[in-house]
């Protein structure tokens, strides 16, 4: 009888069978098919390094790191159950035990509809006002509106607070909007394809309109239908043409009718449509009508509550199958920003229902938190930005010209994770649902080296997960980085006291494409930001949820 030696064996992972060779890891394996278990510490060419702890599977009633475990013949694996999953947060959550940093900026944090702020005032410190328009309006659906009636709750949470004038980021919104339509051709944010799905909102205020810009760019088709002649609701109504110029608001009408978005004026539920015709036509129906007085209630044709159009807080579901609701028709909505904010959530929860999925409002990003800095971390900030004051525009009535917006921009302190958003840190914490705070203590210090050629290293960010040391040792630099001290004051360092510069002579780029935590990074204005991570697998699905 001859045995092959090297001849590929199966082993069964979540009850699937896999084949593997001699020599693969129970990683590799999982891979094969399509199944992504979560790593921090692993690089291909580095080989496993079986420090961060979180791609943890279980095999022979034993919990062992999938990257560093050699499949054998007959082995029986245990991935997604609720038992390995929670394992994984567990050691996620310790890695944030003494975690120095967030991954959002307050002011990003703060913004209900998730401007990411800092992003933005760099494009606009570095004259590229084409792709600050393109996340202003990918964020927002009124961007030129909102920054002008928005009651900037980003601002009172910009760091620059404690040193003078926050960063006038509302200012730097409206800049960015009116410049872009300014141009010949304003941003229009990409949409999905045509999905076949329709969606009909009635009421052309905030909440209507945010909705309709979000679902319009999932690749539904979108009716508005309004009583009043024109669209706007509340925003024309109840606004002076200093506070909001007509020629501003129709602008940006004309910007969510290039999306594809249908405007119906003139048109009245319970007079012109019924809601029975409505779910005829469409596939969903969302009511955004606003406040509602005693002579519209019957007219709605679904069940009210005390203050308006009862439906379930957490989807905006109503009674009636495929209509939901949202904003002022619901409960009072006083700040324009919530009341898009409403619209965003339903949106979505409309979105899953079409889909066939179950609704539910989105979940927020996730962000690792520092909270209170003292002046001396608040200063370790103002080395990267400019310490002027407040920017005020020459001419009031014009805004802010091009170059003191940037001037104002160069204000931002930069407090956000330049790797936020392409951070497997933070990914793989927001898949997992992850409590940053569950075993930390007292946070440590926050520190920014600056290194000469344009990297900057966080160590309260560095895990340790030695990628960097071995891409070093593999390209044979000649100093290389190391590891100084033992047990939880081990860190990061060159050898001799040089610095992560020196020791990075060759490898520099590649170190900081592959550091999972954004412990290492390249400043904005030297060298360039590392690519965008690329995820095998979408966030699991909970056990709990059939959808």
């Amino acid at each position: 009888m001859v045995i092959l030696v090297n001849a590929p064996f199966t082993i069964t992972i979540d009850g699937r069978p896999v084949e593997v060779q001699a020599g693969e890891s129970v990683l590799a394996a999982a891979r094969k098919i399509g199944l992504e278990i979560p790593t921090l510490c692993y690089l291909e060419k580095c080989g496993p390094l079986n420090t961060c702890q979180v791609c943890l599977v279980k095999t022979n009633g034993k919990l062992v790191p999938s990257c560093g475990t050699k499949a054998t013949p007959g082995m029986v694996i245990e991935s997604e159950t609720e038992e390995v999953h929670e394992a994984r947060r567990t050691a996620l959550e310790l890695l944030f035990s003494d975690h120095v940093g967030d991954c959002l900026s307050p002011c990003h944090r703060l913004c209900p509809l998730q401007l990411n702020v800092p992003v933005m005032l760099r494009h606009v410190q570095a004259g590229r006002i084409q792709e600050a328009a393109a996340g202003v309006r990918q964020a927002l659906a009124l961007p030129a509106v909102l920054g002008r009636l928005c009651h900037h709750p980003c601002e009172q949470g910009c760091r620059r607070n404690s040193l003078d004038d926050p960063a006038a980021i509302r200012e730097m919104e409206k800049f960015v909007a009116d410049e872009d339509l300014k141009s010949n051709v304003p941003y229009i944010p990409p949409c999905k394809p045509a999905s076949g799905k329709s969606v009909a909102i009635i009421g052309a205020g905030p909440a209507g309109l945010a909705a309709a810009h979000y679902l319009a760019r999932e690749g539904h088709a979108v009716t508005v239908a309004d009583r009043q002649p024109q669209a706007g609701g509340t925003l024309r109504t109840k606004t002076t043409e200093e506070q909001l110029p007509r020629a501003v608001l129709d602008a940006e009408l004309a910007q969510l009718a290039r999306l594809g978005i249908q405007f119906k004026p003139g048109v009245e539920l319970g007079r012109d449509l019924s809601l029975e015709g409505l779910l005829r036509g469409f596939d969903a129906v969302l009511l955004t009508v606003g406040e509602i007085t005693a002579r519209e209630l019957p007219k709605l044709g679904v069940r009210l509550g005390p203050p308006g159009i009862e439906a379930d807080p957490n989807t905006g579901r109503t009674n009636v199958t495929g209509v939901f609701a949202a904003g002022s028709a619901v409960k009072p909505v006083k700040q324009l920003v919530k009341a898009m904010t409403e619209g965003r959530a339903v949106a979505e929860c409309v979105h899953l229902h079409l889909l066939g999925r179950t609704p539910r409002r989105p979940e927020k990003v996730f962000s690792s938190v520092m909270g209170r800095l003292d002046p001396g971390e608040v200063r370790e900030f103002l080395r990267h930005a400019s310490s002027v004051g407040r920017v005020s525009p020459c001419d009031r009535c014009l805004g802010h010209s091009p170059a003191e917006a940037a001037l104002e921009s160069s204000r931002c302190l930069h407090c956000d994770c330049r790797s936020s958003g392409n951070c497997v840190f933070q990914h793989w914490a927001q898949v997992y649902g992850a409590d940053a705070n569950r075993f930390r203590s007292e946070r440590k210090r926050f520190e920014q080296q600056t290194q000469p050629g344009g990297i900057i290293f966080e160590p309260g960010k560095c895990i340790v997960c030695g990628i960097c040391v071995k891409l070093a040792e593999m390209a044979a630099e000649p100093l290389g980085l190391t590891f100084i001290g033992r047990g939880f004051d081990v860190r990061l360092a060159a050898p001799f006291n040089r610095t992560i510069e020196e020791g990075l002579q060759k490898v520099a780029a590649e170190c900081v494409e592959h550091c999972p935590t954004g412990a290492l990074v390249f400043q904005e204005n030297g060298r360039p930001e590392p690519k965008p991570q690329t995820f095998r697998a979408s966030k699991p699905k909970p056990l709990s949820d059939p959808a």
